[in-house]
């Protein structure tokens, strides 16, 4: 093969000029390649270029970082054995290779597809969409400085991630100007609050929130951090999930509402026909009390701790099936690290107008009831 001296000429010399953008390889030379393209973008690690290198397989990614020899040498190698195209992206033009079967290289310039550069830093920064308002204070999470208390560092953390999920899922769904928002079981209401905040202040929505939870003392401390903050859209409520008679709900939230509370707050979301439910299930005793005593069939529960860990699987799996025959799109993710929390797993269902197959869900049900000897979830129970 010809040999690529030109192309990285034209490398070398969009990162002189300050317009480099990136560089793609594409077209496998075999279907039956795993490695489906790479993309490289300059970065830069302690005041020194850097080319990452991500390598897309089919089922996942890897990042490597290389210097200007080793880029160059790899680049030869990859359109030698794996890629017959590849582009050179800038500011001012857009260089193409492309390598004929026979190993004959065309090198053509087109116009930039480009106007910006991408960041050179190896991780863009998150953004932060927690503004440091006076209840972050009330609820022990800063200091009077707005600084956060270095042992509520893991809940600050939690508390962004969890309003970047709802942004997200707000932007994909499809709700009302004026947007009703429960969430059962709000405990100390650290995420209430700062949902509240983030949508009415930050994101001007117009929107209600009530929280719903179970302890007179924690309802009466966050209605008075509410009244402090002049949240007036903003309530909690002492009652059992149960018991919450407002059929009008447009997002229902319930995070870590211990055992089947998770189930009765899905059940009031789908009641209400609400466009958007956001669970993180906690405790799941419902299946595990039912197979109590029973040998399993499988001989992965054998032993306690896969155990614990299948029943959790189980009972959210058999949600999200009721979810989704009730016209709801699932889908279930972590929503913190381990690093910071065990209670990790976020279940969503966004309302759906694609036609299901109602028989072909039930199916699914049936037969993990019947692999795992359960006589019945407590939410199937609920929807009967």
């Amino acid at each position: 093969m010809e040999n690529l001296d030109l192309f990285f000429e034209k490398i070398a010399e969009s990162i002189q000029q300050d317009n480099f953008v990136k560089i793609t390889l594409s077209k496998p030379l075999s279907k039956r390649n795993d490695l489906q393209n790479v993309y490289v973008r300059l970065i830069k690690i302690k005041e020194k270029d850097w080319f990452s290198f991500t390598y897309r397989y089919q089922t996942n990614d890897q990042v490597k970082n290389y210097s200007f020899t080793e880029m160059t040498n790899l680049f030869t190698e990859l359109l030698q054995d794996n890629f017959r195209f590849a582009t050179l992206f800038t500011l001012q033009k857009d260089v193409q290779v492309f390598i004929s079967k026979k190993k004959k290289i065309t090198i053509k310039e087109q116009h930039p597809s480009f106007k910006n550069k991408l960041p050179e830093t190896h991780n863009q920064p998150k953004q932060k969409r927690v503004v440091n308002g006076k209840y972050l204070e009330f609820l022990g999470v800063t200091d009077t400085n707005g600084n956060v208390i270095p042992k509520m560092a893991d809940k600050y953390r939690q508390i962004n991630k969890y309003l970047e999920i709802i942004d997200n899922l707000i932007a994909t769904s499809s709700l009302p100007k004026q947007i009703n928002i429960v969430d059962m079981g709000s405990g100390k209401g650290y995420l209430t609050f700062a949902l509240y905040d983030f949508l009415k202040n930050t994101k001007n929505l117009n929107i209600t929130v009530t929280g719903i939870e179970l302890r007179p003392k924690l309802v009466n401390y966050c209605n008075d951090i509410a009244k402090k903050c002049d949240f007036t859209n903003l309530i909690f409520e002492c009652k059992p999930i149960e018991k919450y008679t407002n059929k009008r709900i447009d997002i229902l939230i319930a995070l870590h509402a211990c055992d089947t509370a998770t189930d009765d707050a899905l059940y009031k979301g789908i009641t209400s026909n609400a466009s958007l439910i956001v669970t993180a299930p906690c405790c799941h005793k419902q299946i595990r009390q039912q197979l109590k005593g029973k040998e399993p069939k499988n001989p992965i529960l054998k032993y306690g701790i896969f155990k614990e860990r299948q029943y959790e699987m189980l009972t959210d799996t058999m949600r999200a099936l009721f979810l989704e025959k009730e016209n709801y799109q699932t889908k279930i993710f972590e929503f913190v690290s381990n690093e910071h929390t065990r209670k990790n797993v976020m279940l969503v269902g966004k309302k759906s107008s694609k036609n299901i197959d109602g028989n072909q869900i039930s199916k699914k049900i049936e037969q993990l009831k019947s692999d795992f000897d359960v006589t019945e979830h407590y939410l199937e129970k609920l929807l009967k």
